[in-house]
């Protein structure tokens, strides 16, 4: 990124406990322009450390608490109600819930259906209505239902992160006013770069998902100084002005998850 123009950016989805030398690596991202960072939890081990982090780098992370979908076949209902409990003793101190979700992959059903996704799903939902918390939801191959139980629970702000869906629920997630984001693989992934291209720059965020590994010929794991990657891609796609999506996209994030930051 040196010699790159620097715009002021949110990562609004980073799994921060997933990374080695975070010190470093929250460093880089500030050089890069990165000003705020969105730590989303996935389990309850991740989500104490989402805590922790946030609290050593207090006004740069900012935690989010969730229960992925992937978890769940590795916990019985009281294991679930734990997670449950967790999350709302600590919600005051979070900006969102998440991540959460549903996934219909084939190898995730098998491992967790999609009648027990949906459950937790709605018990999750019902954590950020009650406490007016945005969501962060995971869809992947659960567009429809995902978007369906979003809107039953009266969700004011919920974000479909990484979207790869069809674009008639793209359309309904754009009419409820919800947004989708932005990851790297805007750079190359058909799905998700259709996405992004019909999605207006008011629904818009951008993320990494860091540590996820990016690329198709060239791999690299991912860091939040990756997220210049997803705004380039994006204005690209959009033939858009890559400092005029920043702005929009930053201020967009600051509204979204009610951060405490000054533009």
């Amino acid at each position: 990124m040196v010699g790159c123009k620097l715009y002021r950016l949110i990562d609004t989805h980073a799994h921060l406990e997933e990374i080695e030398s975070l010190d470093l690596v929250l460093e880089e991202a500030k050089e890069n322009g990165v000003i705020a960072i969105v730590a989303v939890g996935s389990d309850y081990q991740s989500n104490v450390k989402t805590l922790e982090i946030s609290q050593k780098y207090c006004s740069f992370v900012y935690p989010a608490l969730g229960l992925h979908p992937w978890q769940l076949a590795n916990l019985g209902p009281s294991q679930l109600n734990d997670n449950l409990q967790f999350i709302e003793r600590n919600i005051v101190t979070t900006v969102a819930v998440g991540e959460i979700g549903l996934d219909y992959d084939k190898r995730v059903v098998k491992a967790a259906s999609k009648e027990l996704q949906k459950d937790a799903l709605k018990h999750l939902l019902d954590l950020a209505k009650r406490y007016d918390k945005p969501a962060i939801i995971h869809s992947r191959y659960a567009w429809k239902d995902s978007f369906s139980l979003a809107a039953r629970a009266g969700i004011d702000k919920a974000v479909f992160h990484w979207f790869t869906g069809f674009s008639s629920v793209l359309k309904d997630i754009i009419t409820s006013g919800y947004f989708i984001s932005a990851t790297p693989a805007a750079e190359y992934h058909e799905e998700h770069r259709r996405a992004v291209k019909e999605a207006p720059l008011s629904s818009l965020l951008l993320e990494t998902d860091c540590p996820v590994t990016y690329g198709r010929e060239i791999k690299y794991k991912s860091k939040p100084a990756d997220v210049v990657r997803s705004l380039k891609a994006a204005a690209q796609l959009k033939g858009a002005d890559e400092g005029i999506l920043a702005e929009q996209t930053t201020g967009n994030a600051i509204d979204f998850f009610a951060l405490d930051i000054m533009l």
